[in-house]
């Protein structure tokens, strides 16, 4: 097989040989890009920077995944998407070290005990393949197209992420710091890992910027009998990102409590606290955070809160235009009880905040009672269960009905008595806006 890098001139050739491109776009765009590659792009996405128009597709342009799709059939190649949620890191990331996959621009994406499969962008170099094969004896190579950009910046954080667990389990293992039941205490093996490990630093980063990217709505770190699970939930499904060993998990945890302002020394009661970072692209994001005591030491959960869900509209939340009419007569009425139901992460929270901003006028006196209050926002009147003064759902809205409410937010029915309070202050000229924890809307009846 042929050792040849594609070139722009070779793939623009080709696409007007498959009528793919015109003839006379071709000779507009060879007359105005660079023919030789830089070290920074690669000629697919030279192309698709151009806008050049798909003749088989009149209607849209060259882009770099479409031009992946064409280059895959001339090569014989599969096309691969790479979903980093069903990729198995650590698995991966030992196949080849990150100069090697750095150097030839490929990485291993999924590995079992016959084969492994390697996506790369250059559908014509093979080199590289017997290489791998004298490392990785008795298992077959096989070779999948991907986009250029998804393989530099895979590489990057599956390598960076590998490379922080690897040297931070390194350092040493705080065995009697774990607070696992099971854990057996090796007298000289008492060295703690420093929460503020540069690496410890890097792999929490690594996990809250990840998630961002993701767009999950929670992260738990869960501890396990002997690795640490890292967990995203995303439209409402966990997925298992990473496993971390233990003393990674406990530093992790530790750093994460740091960040809340949580007592890091305290690991026999569930905590609760909030930090705000920002997102690659600058957005503030607030997490909410909850810790556990478990069998295999402390579990902690951040619910992620993303403040510009306020700024965006119902068709942005995926509710279609006939849904939006219903939900915007449901909760433009004056007075009433509104109730969204799902599970977990299914989005009643940022149903309810959306709604609110949008009623949230200068005429009308917003007020909500929280566990906790998961999204600041200076438009609503706030107020927080203080379970420790016996400040309730129940009593916060008995409060609220005598602060001249028009609207009243309760954050979660969770009992009888709360259930009575809110329908009272509905029957009482009042919307009330409440969530129910059931699978679908007609399990609110009989909860």
């Amino acid at each position: 097989m042929q050792q040849e890098k594609l070139t722009v001139a070779g793939l623009v050739q080709d696409l007007v040989s498959d009528q793919r491109l015109s003839a006379a776009d071709a000779k507009l765009f060879a007359a105005g890009v660079r023919q030789s590659r830089t070290k920074m792009n690669h000629p697919i996405e030279l192309i698709d920077a151009a806008g050049l128009t798909d003749m088989a597709n009149p209607a849209q342009t060259l882009t770099a995944e479409t031009l992946m799709l064409w280059l895959s059939k001339r090569s014989d190649l599969s096309y691969y998407r790479v979903d980093p949620l069903k990729i198995d890191t650590p698995s991966v990331t030992r196949v080849m070290s990150s100069e090697f996959a750095r150097r030839h621009q490929i990485l291993a994406v999924e590995v079992n005990a016959r084969e492994i499969l390697i996506i790369c962008s250059e559908p014509y170099v093979t080199s590289w393949v017997s290489m791998i094969e004298q490392s990785q004896i008795g298992k077959t190579i096989v070779r999948a197209l991907a986009s250029p950009a998804d393989i530099r910046r895979y590489i990057d954080e599956f390598y960076a992420m590998a490379n922080s667990v690897k040297k931070a389990s390194a350092q040493g293992l705080a065995a009697s710091a774990l607070g696992n039941l099971e854990q057996m205490v090796e007298l000289g093996q008492l060295d703690s890992m420093e929460a503020n490990d540069t690496h410890i630093v890097n792999i929490v980063d690594w996990l809250l910027q990840y998630a961002f990217t993701q767009r999950a709505s929670d992260i738990h770190i869960e501890p396990r009998r002997e690795k640490g699970a890292t967990r995203f939930r995303i439209d409402g499904i966990l997925h298992t990102v990473y496993e971390l060993p233990m003393p990674v998990v406990s530093a992790v945890i530790s750093r994460i409590k740091t960040l809340g302002r949580m007592n890091v020394a305290e690991k026999r009661r569930p905590q609760d606290g909030r930090l705000k970072t920002r997102t690659p692209n600058g957005q503030e994001i607030e997490l909410r955070l909850s810790t556990l005591p478990t069998a295999f030491g402390e579990k902690l959960v951040m619910r992620i809160f993303d403040p510009a869900i306020l700024l965006k509209s119902f068709s942005e939340l995926g509710l279609e235009a006939q849904e939006q009419v219903v939900w915007s007569q449901m909760v433009g009425q004056p007075n009433g009880i509104v109730l969204v139901t799902g599970p977990t992460g299914s989005g009643k929270t940022t149903t309810l905040y959306t709604s609110l901003k949008q009623l949230a006028t200068e005429m009308v006196n917003v007020c909500t009672i929280e566990d906790p209050i998961e999204m600041v926002e200076d438009a609503f009147n706030q107020m927080q269960v203080q379970a420790n003064i016996d400040l309730s759902f129940a009593e916060g809205v008995r409060a609220l009905l005598r602060q001249d409410p028009d609207i009243i937010m309760v954050g979660e029915i969770r009992d009888l008595e709360t259930a009575e309070m809110a329908i009272q202050a509905a029957l009482t000229g009042h919307l009330v806006i409440s969530t129910l924890h059931t699978n679908d809307a007609p399990a609110a009846i009989t909860r």
